[in-house]
């Protein structure tokens, strides 16, 4: 099976890692974080905000894949403050109102000032 990597512009990224994998029918997005591709910044200083930028840029990635938030069935979404779940959840639900996906909940080991959340997304063609 032949593996493809997808970066793409506007999203930023890191010599560490690849933005997603697609492998046949299956794309595996990487940990993104909320940064706002037009300023390089974090989106905000708020869950939601960087929440809904996270979930923006794997948007974009997934499409890059051929794919959209539909085919998503999987998400894994780290906190740096779990006392940050229910904000979390205010913004997610925004983008998966119905059927969501599968996901998991961690605390995110790395710690980078202003860095809230980071989410991992697979989805499936």
């Amino acid at each position: 099976m032949a593996r493809q990597v997808i970066n793409i512009a506007g999203v930023p990224k890191s010599p560490y890692f690849s933005h997603a994998v697609k492998s046949g029918s299956s794309i595996y997005v990487s940990g993104i974080v909320g940064m706002d591709p037009k300023t390089n910044q974090l989106a905000g200083q708020t869950i939601q905000e960087q929440t809904r930028q996270s979930i923006t840029n794997c948007r974009s990635i997934l499409e890059a894949a051929g794919a959209t938030l539909d085919d998503v069935v999987e998400v894994q979404v780290l906190l740096t403050n779990p006392i940050d779940f229910a904000g979390m959840n205010e913004e997610y639900v925004k983008h998966f109102p119905n059927d969501p996906p599968a996901r998991s909940t961690c605390k995110l080991g790395v710690d980078v000032p202003g860095l809230l959340v980071s989410i991992k997304m697979t989805a499936s063609l």
